[in-house]
């Protein structure tokens, strides 16, 4: 039979299909092909767990370093991330996240700056109410853009002097400077910034706080809120209806923005919590604190 050539093409058509087939299956090109792929390893608990659709335990994958009831002293937040780390450690065995004793609407910078070069991988702001106060923690937690950023908004603020914490992740200074970044907004960031939510006025303005680029997520305080909403006791009443309406208020709004680091302290049924979508808590998987 007289070759017409079309077989020639078909031979070379799917050679360039197996090749193309093969570089897919090198580089993990596509949707499909990164299915079974391993999820990555993190520095930050929190984000690896997140990252896999998984919830994030305190005591289990996050240890919470409380500065705003208990006294601000940064020698005991240093032994306490030396013992959050073994000698030769990959990472430390629970994710630092230091709530800080300032309130959203103070001047936070310092506090936070201070806060990050311990080696911290997460601040948690107590009770912040609007999109501008927001937007200080976000400035408050980035180092300023360089030339060819490739993520310069918003722009940080923060001053250089990483010595401890670059040790402290095991990282070189260049390396830390490039990790110890916000995530979502960088992906390959390690650190989280998180807002407390309990007030009126913050389920108010719910929406504009979650689309603030760079808020990691957000934890409700539902005993402060109970009183800001004036159902409290006078004590704190977080099983109040209108507290646990606020709830469902900020998880929905959560879903919408894509806020996966949505929080709650209390959790009288942590499956109807996860139905809801909260995936950070400040508390163990069995309830406990």
């Amino acid at each position: 039979m007289r070759d017409t050539g079309h077989g020639r093409v078909r031979d070379v058509v799917a050679g360039w299909a197996v090749a193309v087939a093969g570089l897919v299956l090198v580089l993990g090109a596509g949707p499909a092909a990164q299915e079974g792929a391993k999820p990555r390893t993190r520095l930050n608990q929190i984000i690896e767990q997140l990252e896999q659709g998984k919830p994030a335990y305190m005591t289990e994958h996050w240890h919470f370093v409380e500065m705003e009831h208990s006294p601000y002293q940064i020698d005991v937040l240093v032994k306490t991330l030396a013992d959050l780390r073994p000698e030769g450690a990959a990472r430390p065995r629970l994710t630092p996240i230091v709530r800080i004793p300032l309130e959203g609407d103070e001047v936070i910078k310092s506090i936070i700056k201070q806060v990050l070069d311990q080696g911290a991988m997460g601040i948690i702001v107590p009770n912040v109410k609007t999109r501008a106060e927001v937007e200080k923690i976000v400035e408050s937690m980035r180092y300023p853009p360089q030339r060819g950023a490739k993520i310069p908004k918003p722009v940080g603020i923060r001053g250089w002097g990483p010595t401890r914490a670059a040790a402290y992740w095991r990282l070189d200074a260049n390396e830390y400077a490039r990790r110890a970044d916000l995530w979502p907004l960088n992906p390959d960031g390690e650190l989280l910034a998180i807002a407390m939510i309990e007030s009126r006025e913050a389920i108010q303005n719910i929406d504009a706080i979650l689309s603030v680029p760079g808020l990691g997520g957000v934890l409700i305080g539902p005993a402060d809120l109970s009183l800001s909403l004036g159902v409290g006791k006078p004590g704190a009443n977080v099983n109040a209806p209108e507290v646990e309406a606020a709830t469902a208020t900020v998880a929905k709004a959560c879903a919408a923005h894509k806020i996966l680091a949505c929080g709650t302290f209390e959790s009288p049924n942590p499956p109807a919590r996860l139905a809801q979508g909260f995936k950070f808590f400040p508390r163990s998987s069995t309830g406990g604190r």
